[in-house]
């Protein structure tokens, strides 16, 4: 008889499966070996997957795609396991669990991973066909079933799990509402400010956000499959109904076995993660520790890697957990951070909010000012890494607080690597701290992914990667260490590198650029990066048939598209300059297809609400009128704004118009890492906003002053001043090179604001380049601007005069039909793109 000691692990969710992996790693890492055998057992039909990713299997992943673990995994680890192996008992004097099918088996120590289950609102009626839960692939499954034969759909419940189910309804091409019984979503992690904006960005996605809605029946509807009956008297009709309104601990075990339990469920665990039976642990979402059940991933690996540690004799404990998170839901970016919500007693916040983009960011801070207590951010968090950082190690603010949410407020102070200490927790899914990621380079790992192999840093959510690489980066740089800087996996090179490379080899072609210099079959980075060096380069027409698998769908159809999934159309206007028999046409145009017109404030008129097929018809109008395509849809020059100068203006001192007009007509077609926008001044009272642009010229009284590498948008950056009082020639011999320069060093998807803050020497060196020719390759970027400019072709009017590219540009490859589900109302005497509420209804065909 085996002598070795039986740990039995129920349930084989993420926190079961880690709690093995944390045992079986523990265990190879032990001085001695230890005597325990493992054996798992599964209720479901398949081992551990990813549930925080659940709902990429709408978007073509698989359960082999998300599975964390295989059979063979197990095999190697000498761990068995059971699916299909639900227990209904345990006897804890007798040491066994009793399977559904009537197997008992032994265990020495026994540790509850059963996680917990969707809880569906005592409402008359949740009990029928359509309405369904989403926790499991099983349940993936029924929705999907059940959505192929509706229209409509309703989440109810509006938190964070409530929102992924949204995402996945709208995956699948329902109508999309969610029904809240707060007055706000995620009132959890967010408060009531970043809630309404959350509630606005996810309506403007096409869902419909019900807030103070509590359903009090469900019954059969006249114009959908069910209707909701609301508290207030109101109703909403649907087709399937998805309940996530919250979680309830896996805990029927513990009542059956007499374990301590919480007044309102849950499992009663110490800091060791023991439950009141030695011998009985519990990790995970069924566990209640200091009366309080953790929701998250994160806490249950916690717990999960304390009882592997237990259980090996060492004296780690888990004494709570951060639950803070980031992540993204429908395409909006959330962040929350400690007390999110200022419960904390004298505590202080400070609020931006900038409507318009939909950005909400709160910071709660101590009384003193000194400490970060919490934050919320809402559309943009790409200070999330730092603020965490300050909230987690009890950094000291700067002196102006706000500066690190406020965009006004210039340059935020830095908070690098070498500030955290080695404690700092930097992927909380795995509890990885800086000091983890330290040794891991001491011991050899040399890049991200070697940091990832040996702490699984950045594998759990991903929320961390951003920090994972710029810590590892760190430690690499101050050990001597080249950081890599490939493009993918693909390319062993950076986008510069590969710039040179395409130019130095004239290779013409992604799959030529593959075959010399890559391996593999290239991916959503590699291959628009590279598309975009090659039209950078030799400005090929972008629809040539080597070059369509590299573009993405605004320059598949030269046409921004926009959230109905129509189109913009936007002709080119020069320096804002334009005759009034063009301005007729578009004025025409935009009458004959009942197009949305907008004058924007890069001066230019653009058209909204064009169908893909009428996109041709709309531009051989536009073009034989004289006008040109605008290039609105590319990584590319927009516009070039100006105002009327000394032509028409009192206080103007040059003729900017004509020099708005000389630089837009040079300079369009240019594709870049990024869009560029410029403007041109004709005198200091500055009209036309040049200092906010990528280049910027002012007139003075002796020539032109330009500006450099500004930009507005959601982070401003003013731009500096490069050189003064130039002359017509030199100003543009200047803006050739710089252009050119950023074109040739920039990263992919880099503005020129942040190529300028990264470029070693910073405004300094651009200056000794482009002036002094530092480097010796002036006359290099001039012929390689001159080629550009000497290729120009208008991409709308080749397209016109090629029948063959023309075939794209219907909706339907086998039909002339139009999309039935675009749909327009009028408001302002023009049109807009119909909410949801506003489309007819069509009747729900019952299957039987």
């Amino acid at each position: 008889m085996s002598s070795l000691k039986h740990i039995l692990v129920v349930g084989n969710g993420m926190v079961g499966h880690h709690f093995v992996e944390q045992l079986v790693q523990q265990q190879e890492n032990a001085e001695k070996s230890s005597d325990y055998k493992i054996t798992v057992l599964s209720a479901e039909p398949r081992l551990a997957y990813d549930r925080v990713h659940l709902s990429e299997y709408f978007s073509g992943k698989t359960a082999d795609d998300l599975a964390l673990t295989t059979q063979a995994q197990y095999d190697d680890w000498s761990v068995d396991v059971m699916t299909n192996a639900r227990v209904v008992d345990i006897n804890k004097s007798e040491q066994t669990v009793e399977l559904a099918s009537g197997e008992t088996i032994a265990y020495d120590k026994l540790v509850l991973a059963t996680g917990s289950y969707p809880f569906v609102p005592p409402i008359k009626g949740n009990d029928q066909e359509h309405c369904l839960v989403y926790r499991t692939i099983e349940d993936l499954e029924a929705i999907q079933a059940s959505a192929s034969v509706s229209k409509t759909g309703v989440v109810i419940g509006g938190g964070l799990l409530g929102l992924e189910a949204a995402n996945a309804l709208k995956q699948l091409g329902l109508e999309t509402h969610v029904v809240e019984f707060a007055p706000q979503l995620m009132a959890v992690q967010v408060d009531q400010g970043g809630g309404n904006v959350l509630k606005d960005k996810i309506e403007e996605l096409g869902v419909k956000v019900h807030t103070q809605k509590a359903t009090t029946e469900i019954t059969k509807s006249d114009k959908a499959r069910y209707k909701l009956n609301f508290s207030d008297g109101t109703e909403l009709d649907t087709d399937l109904i998805l309940f996530s309104a919250g979680i309830r601990p896996h805990d029927e075990l513990a009542k059956v076995a007499d374990l301590e339990m919480g007044e309102r469920g849950g499992i009663v665990i110490n800091n060791q993660c023991l439950t009141s039976d030695e011998n009985i642990y519990a990790i995970g979402e069924c566990a209640l520790w200091n009366n309080f059940i953790f929701g998250l991933v994160a806490p249950g690996y916690q717990m999960a890697k304390v009882t592997a540690t237990h259980l090996l004799g060492g004296d780690e404990a888990f004494t709570g957990a951060d639950m803070s998170t980031k992540l993204k839901l429908m395409g909006v970016d959330v962040g929350s951070i400690g007390d999110a919500h200022g419960k904390t007693p004298m505590s202080q916040s400070y609020t931006f909010e900038n409507q318009p983009e939909g950005v909400y960011k709160k910071i709660v801070v101590s009384e003193d000012k000194t400490k970060l207590l919490g934050a919320v951010l809402v559309g943009d968090t790409s200070e999330y890494d730092t603020l965490l950082q300050y909230m987690l190690n009890g950094i000291d603010l700067p002196e102006a607080p706000e500066s690190l949410i406020l965009p006004s407020a210039g340059e935020k102070p830095a908070l690098g690597a070498d500030a955290l200490p080695d404690s700092a927790i930097i992927c909380s899914c795995h509890n990885v701290s800086k000091g983890d990621i330290v040794t891991a380079v001491e011991q050899g790992a040399c890049d991200v992914n070697q940091i990832k192999q040996c702490t699984k840093a950045s594998t759990g959510c991903g929320g961390c990667a951003a920090l994972v690489k710029t810590v590892t980066d760190n430690e690499l740089a101050a050990r001597g260490v080249e950081v890599n800087t490939d493009l993918c996996e693909h390319f062993a090179y950076s986008r510069t590198e590969l710039y040179h490379i395409i130019k130095a080899e004239k290779i013409k072609t992604f799959d030529e650029l593959l075959a010399r210099h890559g391996k593999g079959l290239g991916c959503e980075i590699c291959k628009p990066t590279a598309g975009s060096i090659l039209a950078s380069v030799w400005n090929d027409y972008v629809l040539e048939d080597s070059h369509l698998p590299l573009q993405d769908t605004n320059d598949l159809f030269l046409a921004n598209m926009q959230k109905d999934g129509t189109y913009s159309v936007v002709p080119r206007i020069p320096g804002g300059e334009i005759t009034p028999e063009k301005l007729i046409t578009i004025g025409e145009v935009a009458k004959k297809y009942n197009l949305y017109t907008k004058i924007t404030g890069g001066q230019r008129i653009d058209l909204f609400g064009a169908r893909v097929e009428q996109l041709p018809d709309i531009w051989a109008e536009l073009i034989d009128a004289g006008l040109e395509t605008g290039h609105a849809y590319g990584k590319s020059l927009r516009t070039v704004k100006s105002c009327v100068g000394s032509t028409w203006c009192r206080y103007g001192v040059q003729d900017s118009v004509s020099m708005a007009l000389l630089v837009e007509n040079r300079y369009k077609g240019l594709r870049s890492p990024h869009k560029i926008k410029m403007a041109v001044s004709g005198c200091t009272r500055e009209c036309a906003e040049a200092q906010s642009k990528d280049i910027g010229v002012i007139a003075t009284d002796k020539g032109w002053n330009l500006y450099v590498c500004g930009n507005g948008g959601m982070k401003p950056r003013h731009a500096d001043l490069f050189a003064t009082d130039l002359d017509d020639v030199t100003l543009i011999k200047y803006i050739d090179r710089i252009l050119m320069f950023y074109v040739a060093t920039a990263d992919r998807l880099q503005r020129t604001s942040v190529w300028l803050e990264n470029l070693e020497g910073g405004l300094d060196y651009l200056k000794q380049v482009v002036i002094d020719d530092h480097l010796g390759i002036n006359q290099e970027l001039e012929s390689q601007m001159a080629h550009v400019v000497g290729t120009y072709q208008c991409e709308w009017k080749t397209t016109i005069e090629n029948p063959e590219k023309l075939k794209r540009f219907k909706h339907y490859v086998n039909s002339d039909k139009s999309d039935d589900n675009i749909v327009f109302v009028n408001e302002r005497e023009q049109i807009r793109p119909a909410r949801n509420e506003e489309k007819i209804p069509v009747k729900t065909i019952e299957t039987i």
